[in-house]
């Protein structure tokens, strides 16, 4: 009876995979950015969008398309009127759960079949999406040669207008 025990436990490690038993299927991601309540989009890898609102938030992410080896990877788009958007792109890869939990515990069964199956295998990185976006400079003065352009006050940036002089 002991020589059972030991085969099935024996068993039980060769056929499993750490990331599978160690990692989860999704990842929290917290998302800022300065300034606050910016818009946020999250297209996946097919063109799905997956989530929309605003920041800051923490939005669950799916790191497998459940496919064989099937990484996710998304685009994480933030904007917010008066200032230039954001794109950042969130890719998935392998962990070390993965990596050196397979060479000590899950083995070949690990590597190639199980964790490659179920996707736990992957971290989505950046961690945390942090974004700080810049004030548009709104004008329409497109010349490169350091010529004067002449343009309406209502289109010049709030941020300029102290620099501005008077000709007479």
């Amino acid at each position: 009876m002991q020589i059972r025990s030991t085969i099935t436990i024996l068993l039980a490690i060769a056929c499993s995979a750490c990331a599978t038993i160690v990692g989860q299927p999704t990842q929290v991601v917290p998302i800022s950015s300065t300034p606050s309540d910016a818009a946020i989009t999250i297209v996946d890898e097919s063109g799905v969008e997956v989530f929309k609102g605003t920041t800051p938030t923490s939005v669950t992410l799916q790191k497998s398309t459940g496919k064989y080896w099937g990484k996710k990877s998304f685009t994480v788009t933030i904007a917010k009127a008066g200032f230039q958007p954001q794109t950042i792109p969130v890719t998935a890869s392998a962990n070390g759960w993965y990596i050196a939990g397979n060479f000590v515990f899950g083995g070949l069964i690990g590597w190639f079949i199980v964790d490659p199956l179920n996707g736990h295998m992957y971290t989505l990185s950046p961690e945390a999406v942090a974004a700080s976006l810049s004030t548009v400079a709104a004008h329409n003065n497109t010349a490169t040669d350091g010529s004067i352009a002449i343009v309406l006050l209502q289109d010049v940036p709030d941020s300029l207008r102290n620099q501005m002089v008077q000709v007479r």
